[in-house]
């Protein structure tokens, strides 16, 4: 039996007037992890929420919690989004001031250190910090706005993810513009989890958008 594609719904993209319901919805179809996006209007050009949001979701959520922090000065904020709840804290290679102090007090705090990279961002950068992560996402689109397409050149960061791992263990994720025409795609290049927002929760039947998804 082939094993379910692991997706991660974003849940920028869900109906906030709803979003318990919602949550439901996509655990319920079998999400085991939620993909939480932080956004400061300052290192991209629109503003989300902050760890309050986080708190409330961890409260109805059973999910893994992924706290994807696009904020400038990220250290500022750690202790605060694992406070709230989040298994996961991703941050950017291109906001850290200093990436190795950073991803080590993640874990410290007791929560699962990720790093993520913008597109232009080579993940060859990332190498001598591999030991220190659990989870790298590579951006397949700008960070900022939901519903962008998918950028063809961000398959090479993937590839080179996946190549890398055999020097130390981390899951690999994408986000930006996957949906149905890029799945398959971007699980060729060998990732372990899709992230999907507005491919998922932009549909009319969104268990079985989750289902027809995960594969």
């Amino acid at each position: 039996m082939t094993k379910p594609r692991a997706i991660s719904p974003s849940l920028l993209s869900a109906d906030f007037a709803r979003l318990e319901d919602q949550i439901r919805l996509v655990e319920g179809a079998g999400a085991d992890r939620l993909h939480l996006d932080v956004m400061d209007g300052n290192f991209v050009p629109n503003i989300t929420f902050g760890p309050f949001i986080v708190k409330a979701i961890r409260r109805v959520a059973q999910a893994h919690l992924d706290a994807h922090l696009m904020i400038a000065k990220p250290h500022r904020f750690l202790e605060q989004f694992v406070e709230a709840g989040a298994d996961t804290v991703i941050i950017h290679y291109e906001a850290s001031e200093d990436l190795r102090r950073d991803l080590r007090t993640i874990r410290r705090l007791g929560a699962q250190p990720g790093v993520a990279i913008n597109p232009d961002t080579d993940f060859d950068l990332l190498v001598p910090y591999l030991p220190d992560l659990d989870y790298v996402l590579i951006m397949s689109v700008f960070p900022g706005f939901g519903g962008q397409s998918f950028i063809a050149d961000t398959l090479q960061n993937m590839r080179k993810a996946v190549a890398r791992r055999s020097d130390a263990e981390y899951l690999i994720a994408v986000d930006g513009g996957v949906n149905r025409e890029t799945l398959e795609t971007v699980f060729a290049t060998g990732i372990d989890i899709a992230i999907v927002g507005s491919g998922l929760f932009g549909a009319e039947d969104i268990p079985g958008r989750f289902r027809e998804l995960r594969g």
